[in-house]
């Protein structure tokens, strides 16, 4: 047997319950790192099919109501969305409850910790969560990016140190916070990039009312969004600051105060007052003087 082979086989096989597009993504860039994943669960059965047709290896496609069917992996993955995991932990534990030895369930939520899993810990599972720090719309392209990137893990000692190897098997770089701290953590996760969605939404339909269609908008307002995203990969955000906040500019920002002061931009108006208070503690640590700062903040404010 080649060592390949035998590192392949010396992984642990795997368990996917909830195949969306996080579970499909995970599913496929673990069936490509050399993981056995053995079955697929979803809320209906078809969907769970379409999900084991994407891995490498036959893994069984099982509905929510078919959890006793779950074989006994020794690491399970929780996908679900986080106000099912509980439920779905107590559903696990009542029915693999006599089949615990070695094993180990991890679920993927940002803001929950590892004792929303205390069913299963209760019955002899090692328990943890493991949080991919990527945006996945796509399950193809997401399993791409899931290769490389940062997870938070945490847990008891057992599940946290799987989540650990797995990461590295995936090429990416684990790190740890206190449980107590995962729903500041991970409202952060969602202010950089589900919250940029929503505002890129919101400049959109900004630049709809200027006259642009849905499609030209969104085309002309990419690669500024990519230019912003390049520069703060390169320097702090206080230095990443363009624009009108960034140069003190007062008659600029009050023309945009007027301009979002029509019917429809109330909104939108809101949100640039929000982020601009922000803007201007940004812009003072690039010494743009305290009496234009000021200024500005007034302008905000009235």
């Amino acid at each position: 047997m080649s060592r390949k082979v035998a590192k392949r086989k010396s992984k642990p096989t795997v368990s996917i319950v909830g195949a969306g597009r996080l579970g499909k993504a995970l599913a496929m860039s673990l069936s490509k790192a050399g993981y056995r994943i053995e079955a697929l669960v979803s809320r209906r059965r078809a969907h769970a099919l379409k999900a084991a047709a994407l891995v490498r290896h036959a893994a069984s496609a099982l509905g929510a109501n078919e959890l006793k069917l779950l074989p006994p992996s020794k690491v399970i993955l929780i996908t679900t969305p986080d106000d099912e995991i509980r439920s779905v932990a107590q559903r696990l534990a009542d029915a693999h409850g006599k089949r615990v030895q070695d094993r180990v369930v991890l679920h993927t939520s940002g803001a929950l910790s590892s004792e929303v899993l205390n069913p299963l810990a209760a019955v002899g599972f090692q328990v943890g969560s493991l949080h991919p720090l990527v945006s996945v719309s796509d399950p193809r392209t997401g399993q791409g990016a899931l290769r490389g990137a940062f997870y938070c893990v945490e847990g008891d000692a057992a599940a946290a140190r799987r989540a650990r190897v797995i990461v590295r098997d995936l090429k990416g770089q684990s790190f740890a916070i206190p449980s107590s701290n995962k729903p500041l953590y991970h409202a952060a996760a969602v202010m950089a990039s589900g919250h940029v969605v929503a505002l890129f939404d919101l400049a959109v339909e900004m630049l709809m009312q200027s006259g642009f269609s849905s499609a030209n908008a969104r085309r002309v307002l990419t690669p500024l969004l990519e230019s912003t995203i390049k520069n703060l990969s390169k320097t702090n955000p206080a230095r990443a600051l363009t624009g009108a906040f960034a140069r003190g500019d007062l008659a600029t920002i009050q023309r945009h105060l007027q301009a979002l002061s029509k019917p429809g931009a109330a909104r939108a108006r809101e949100v640039y007052k929000t982020l601009g208070a922000q803007a201007l503690d940004l812009a003072k640590k690039n010494g743009v003087k305290i009496e234009v700062l000021s200024e500005i903040r007034k302008a905000l404010e009235s």
